[in-house]
């Protein structure tokens, strides 16, 4: 109840929102000052999963990068309408479904309620408007007959209808690409149903045994360029501020993106684009053939959430992030320095300390740089350190603002005993109460050794203190007497 009443305490400080934010702008390639387009509100969309498998950690990188943007906006006042879409119709997802045999709704629904679980498990807020490519069709039919009657699309040989990028006169802003290098690097395609290699398609016509919808041009389903263009547009307007996605997106989906918006509309589509870095696997491409490829679900069963998501933030969201045992195994040590100085301080209900906020908030003003944002949270922690045995009504403060600058990250939000001794999964799953292990066991052997201790029997409290740790129970002893321990 005190973490609960000292967040609202601390959003009552909330005055206006944020006019020193910066943005890097992909599209412009350079650092913003944000200015929404409607003051105090902005609408943000980001492409979300095709669901035929599990989430994997890129996945987790894009939804706990915008997860924390989201809670960043809206603690500094903004009105924020996330959207993320769904695409539950594409030629991965019939495939999989072909293969098992199964259902495509069945599949879609069962990966659907998958990503929810592991959002939920790295703690990410739900979006406010999660549409569905599926749910979207007429929107998807309206937009491509608007680009067919202003020329910009054209049904093709093979009956499917598609861009016509040459006639987009700004194609390749958002890449840099330039259309000339493009064409003469492609290759001419066999079936000659466009007319231009570089064309995209918007509506695919039906085959036999598929999911499809009528049109106007027949049976058939989407492009899956044009789902977001369309599932965008809808939920946020013709025009809005922040479109995000992994780096791999920006050429060619958001980029056509751009093409179909713009020439359907005839307005500026969007006016920041965001892209977080890639994710690699001991420093190569995460692969499936390489056997590097891990879903969220597998590294959560050795890694706690918020060391999962400790890891992510540690990074800035545009530069790369490598994921490997090491660099788990690091975000754990430092989240548990944290923790530790949490440890046994009553956090008081009082208003935060302005000068970690002002620096965590210029951190995050600064393109959202989690990685600086999270160093300040440590300087926090070290002063906690200090003055933790010996002003307890200070060090009450001080935690209550690192608990509340480190929830904007989605961090720090355990029970530091809990998080400590990590009795939430790992001690529960080892063995019965009582036997090796055990935090009943632990707490007899710490029993055992104060005897020892007391009896000056040095010999057996060493090999007690030995013999946790190399069961991974790290001791600490107290001024006072009393031992604690957490788990390595």
């Amino acid at each position: 109840m005190v973490g609960f009443t000292f967040v609202l305490n601390f959003r009552r400080v909330l005055i206006a929102p944020s006019l020193m934010l910066k943005i890097y702008n992909t599209l412009t390639r350079k650092k913003e000052l944000f200015q929404p387009r409607v003051p105090g509100k902005i609408g943000m969309y980001v492409c979300g999963m095709t669901v035929y498998d599990y989430c994997h950690i890129g996945h987790a990188r894009v939804m706990v990068v915008f997860d924390t943007v989201a809670r960043y906006f809206r603690h500094t006042g903004y009105e924020l309408t996330y959207v993320r879409n769904i695409t539950d119709i594409d030629d991965k997802i019939i495939q999989r479904a072909n293969e098992n045999g199964e259902d495509i709704s069945a599949l879609t629904k069962r990966f659907i309620d998958a990503m929810h679980e592991d959002e939920r498990a790295l703690a990410v807020l739900p979006v406010d408007i999660e549409p569905k490519a599926t749910q979207s069709i007429p929107d998807i039919i309206a937009m491509i007959e608007r680009l067919i009657s202003q020329s910009l699309a054209y049904v093709g040989g093979n009956g499917d209808v598609f861009y016509h990028v040459a006639k987009f006169e700004n194609y390749g802003q958002l890449s840099g690409k330039n259309l000339n290098d493009l064409q003469a690097g492609e290759r001419v395609d066999v079936d000659m149903a466009k007319q231009n290699p570089l064309d995209f398609v918007l509506w695919k016509m039906a085959k036999s045994n598929e999911p499809a919808w009528e049109s106007p041009w027949g049976l058939g389903r989407p492009g899956w360029h044009i789902e977001c263009s369309a599932m965008s547009t809808c939920c946020l307007g013709n025009h809005f501020d922040i479109h995000g996605g992994g780096m791999d997106l920006q050429f060619p989906h958001h980029e056509n993106e751009i093409a179909q918006s713009e020439g359907a509309t005839g307005e500026k589509f969007v006016n920041y684009w965001m892209h977080n870095g890639f994710v690699r696997v001991d420093n190569e491409k995460m692969s499936k053939s390489l056997g590097n490829f891990f879903t969220v679900r597998e590294v959560l069963k050795q890694y706690k959430l918020e060391v999962v998501r400790f890891f992510i933030l540690s990074s800035h969201y545009r530069s790369p992030l490598n994921y490997s045992d090491e660099s788990l195994n690091d975000a754990k040590a430092a989240l548990t320095r944290l923790y530790t100085a949490l440890r046994d301080v009553e956090i008081a209900d009082a208003p935060v300390q302005d000068d970690y906020k002002n620096r965590f908030e210029q951190a995050m003003d600064d393109d959202f740089n989690t990685a600086v944002a999270l160093s300040v949270l440590f300087d926090l922690a070290r002063e906690l350190n200090k003055i933790k045995d010996t002003e307890p009504e200070k060090a009450g403060i001080l935690a209550a603002t690192l608990k509340a600058l480190s929830g904007l990250l989605g961090i720090l939000q355990d029970d530091p005993d809990s998080f400590l001794k990590g009795s939430s999964t790992e001690a529960a799953t080892e063995s019965e109460t009582g036997s090796q292990g055990s935090d009943e066991y632990i707490e007899q052997q710490i029993q055992a050794r104060i005897a020892a201790k007391k009896a000056k029997n040095w010999v057996l409290a060493d090999q007690i203190r030995d013999e946790l740790k190399g069961q991974g129970v790290i001791l600490e002893d107290s001024p006072d007497g009393t031992t604690r321990w957490r788990r390595e």
